[in-house]
């Protein structure tokens, strides 16, 4: 094998992962153990770096959440539709630094009919107080989950929660695959 079209190949990646300040990347199939693996790696990082400990629950809850949402949500499954547990999802999360905050990035493929739908929930949020979003909380507690919601209804809002910024999102569309459209999601921390 030859040692420089490895560098030549994978050094470029490694070096803009450097000057982007890379604490963790992570791209490929999501599943509840891939969830779990991940997590332990990022709280272990995090406690070893000395990050104090409410911007560590904040990272760890809100990447756990980026991550759920990419296996409850992604378009594209190695798991068939009707299956409900153990499910096999693609997408991406990456936890970097950018003017001493915390940036947490997740991406995955979504169906495009979903896309008014995640406006609809995310774009409020960007608007919102956090006494607004905190109430909101509250509120999607106490009450049923969504429909169509395979969980409590609380990502977003807990992302929305942790974060001290407005979240940022967008759809990019995925021209070999026309029913589904890339989801890119951002919060600071």
């Amino acid at each position: 094998m030859n040692c420089n079209s490895i560098d030549h190949e994978y050094g470029p990646f490694f070096e803009m992962a450097r000057e982007r300040n890379v604490i963790f990347y992570y791209v490929g199939y999501f599943s509840q153990n891939i969830i779990a693996a991940m997590s332990d790696a990022v709280r272990l990082q995090l406690t070893v770096s000395g990050v104090d400990g409410s911007t560590r629950r904040k990272l760890f809850s809100s990447f756990v959440e980026m991550a759920q949402n990419i296996v409850h949500y992604s378009s594209d499954a190695l798991t068939p539709p009707t299956q409900d547990t153990n499910q096999l999802r693609h997408g991406s999360v990456c936890i970097c630094m950018v003017d001493d905050r915390y940036r947490l990035m997740c991406s995955n493929p979504v169906a495009i009919t979903r896309v008014g739908q995640l406006r609809a929930a995310l774009e409020p949020l960007r608007t919102m107080t956090l006494d607004q979003i905190k109430q909101a909380y509250k509120e999607t507690m106490r009450a049923e989950a969504p429909q169509g919601s395979k969980g409590a209804g609380l990502g977003f809002l807990t992302v929305a929660r942790d974060a001290s910024a407005p979240l940022e999102y967008s759809f990019q569309p995925i021209d070999a695959d026309p029913v589904s459209t890339m989801f890119f999601l951002t919060a600071t921390i």
